[in-house]
């Protein structure tokens, strides 16, 4: 868990910053990702904006050969946390009209894992590749391309595209 004490912060006047490191392990998915960068924080009117650039990795499947590989997450954050009490009267806060929103416990503790889980999981790629060209695997006998040349006949040639593969064969051979 990464849980930052901002007491001190929500005292100072709006535009006070503070700098944190990062080098934790955070839940994300089926297992702990250590999770590297720095944010800073920034006093708003309303709260605490937390911005921050971290570094974090996931094991994938490969979407083309399925092997598994571990790809790099670069994680650029911007969120902004709400306090749930004032910190100078000790009252209840009413929370914020944002579905989803991140608070500030009533200790005063900014808690970033879960801003830090959301994010990681959008940066995934929809289509991960183990390299950018993977060459997959054979539809025909299964044949990781990557490691080894599959043994399969190669197709024949459709008879309607005969022509002009012979054509395109001999353009070849004059070069």
């Amino acid at each position: 868990m990464i849980q930052i004490n901002v007491a001190q912060l929500l005292k100072e006047p709006v535009g006070s910053t503070r700098s944190y490191e990062v080098d934790d392990a955070v839940e994300i998915a089926d297992g702990d990702r250590t999770v590297k960068g720095q944010v800073n924080l920034i006093r708003t009117n309303r709260g605490i904006l937390v911005k921050g650039a971290l570094n974090t990795e996931m094991e994938l499947t490969c979407s083309r050969c399925l092997t598994e590989f571990i790809c790099p997450l670069n994680l650029e954050i911007e969120e902004e946390y709400f306090p749930t009490i004032d910190i100078l009267t000790g009252a209840p806060v009413a929370p914020p009209d944002e579905p989803g929103a991140f608070t500030i416990n009533q200790n005063n503790i900014l808690d970033l894992t879960e801003a830090i889980r959301q994010y990681t999981l959008l940066s995934i790629p929809m289509k991960p590749l183990c390299q950018e060209d993977c060459a997959g695997l054979c539809p025909t006998c299964g044949a990781n391309l990557n490691k080894e040349q599959c043994q399969c006949p190669p197709k024949p040639v459709d008879a309607r595209w005969a022509k002009l593969t012979r054509l395109m064969s001999g353009k070849n051979q004059k070069r």
